[in-house]
């Protein structure tokens, strides 16, 4: 049986639903499952991927917080 492990952060810098969109349109691409909250300021990623993670999105101007 494969059970997926859930890593959740918390993201600053959002200003709307759309930049929540733009997260996960972006980690979508890059082929990692995730589910970004404007009203909660978090992110929702499975698997192994903390530092690419990190990386893209502060690329994108958020800063993410463990």
């Amino acid at each position: 049986m494969n059970i997926q492990k859930y890593k959740t952060y918390k993201i600053k810098g959002m200003d709307c639903p759309s930049c929540a969109m733009l997260i996960e349109s972006e980690l979508d691409d890059k082929g990692i499952n995730c589910k970004c909250s404007y009203a909660k300021e978090t992110l929702e990623i499975s698997g192994e991927v903390v530092e690419e993670v990190v990386k893209i999105v502060s690329d994108l101007g958020y800063k993410i917080e463990e």
